[in-house]
């Protein structure tokens, strides 16, 4: 590995909510999460992500790729992207991924439930 590209083979996001998608009539911002993996390798990363809930089973090994040496973004409210998996809005839940090479796992909400809007971008836990 190149000790410049950094990364971890294993993150977390403890924090997902996905809002309601209405839009505002100013901004016309949708409400969405979104999880964006940088991968700065030389190879392809190929990425398992696990979603956990509060009251029932998770949901493991949905297969994610991001070619090598960039950026991908998955948005949590489109199942084609995310394996054909369905995420209810207003629901707890939680994220891991397993990656087979080291990249980066960044977390982002955009929450339209009120007027002046909120976007939340944080890192995810590096395992």
């Amino acid at each position: 590995m190149d000790p410049l590209s950094g990364g971890s083979k294993l993150w977390f996001v403890a924090d997902g909510w996905l809002p309601r998608k209405s839009k505002t009539a100013e901004s016309g911002y949708e409400g969405h999460e979104a999880i964006m993996i940088l991968n700065c390798q030389d190879r392809p990363a190929q990425v398992l992500m696990d979603v956990y809930f509060e009251d029932r089973e998770p949901i493991e090994g949905i297969k994610l790729a991001v070619p090598a040496r960039r950026i991908k973004c998955f948005r949590m409210d489109h199942p084609g992207e995310i394996g054909g998996v369905e995420i209810s809005r207003l629901e707890q839940y939680a994220l891991r991924f397993r990656s087979d090479v080291e990249v980066i796992v960044q977390y982002g909400r955009m929450d339209v439930t009120q007027d002046n809007l909120a976007y939340i971008g944080m890192m995810g836990h590096a395992g």
